[in-house]
């Protein structure tokens, strides 16, 4: 599972699908074809609407979170292994929503962290048009996370 922060203005705030047709869909769908992960992940975000200014507040948090834990569950169930998280706000809501500590498992960029029940978090910075161009995200720290991802996954 792949989970964002939420929808993109430019991109599934205006096509209902997470990651599509913004910069950050195109850096992760490009790696994920690279990966020829293309249609083995499920891809979903924290926060359903689009949050003023890309800064969530705790009550918008806290109303998503009941969308976020039975999609977590249902990943659960079907098998699922390992969660990518696109950003600190990811990593938090992924700890939050299986009740284990923030502060057991502190957010880095390429971080692996077990959790109970089998399960691995793996962090990375969000893949947004701002870390890239920033440089605090390149495509190929992009791709070494993802990859690693996907070898705890197979």
């Amino acid at each position: 599972m792949i989970l964002g922060l939420a929808p993109g203005l430019h991109g599934a705030n205006r096509t209902g699908i997470p990651f599509v047709g913004d910069a950050s869909g195109n850096l992760l769908h490009k790696t994920l074809a690279k990966l020829e992960l293309t249609d083995a992940v499920r891809i979903t975000n924290v926060l359903k609407c689009l949050p003023k200014q890309n800064k969530p507040s705790g009550a918008e948090l806290g109303r998503c979170h009941r969308f976020l834990v039975p999609e977590l569950e249902a990943f659960i169930d079907a098998g699922g292994q390992v969660i990518f998280a696109l950003g600190r706000v990811a990593h938090d809501r992924v700890l939050k929503s299986m009740d284990v500590p923030l502060a057991s498992r502190a957010f880095a960029h390429g971080a692996i962290h077990a959790l109970p029940g089998g399960l691995f978090l793996v962090d990375s910075y969000h893949c947004s048009r701002y870390n890239t161009q920033t440089g605090r995200l390149t495509e190929t720290m992009f791709l070494e996370a993802l990859s690693a991802a996907a070898r705890l996954a197979a």
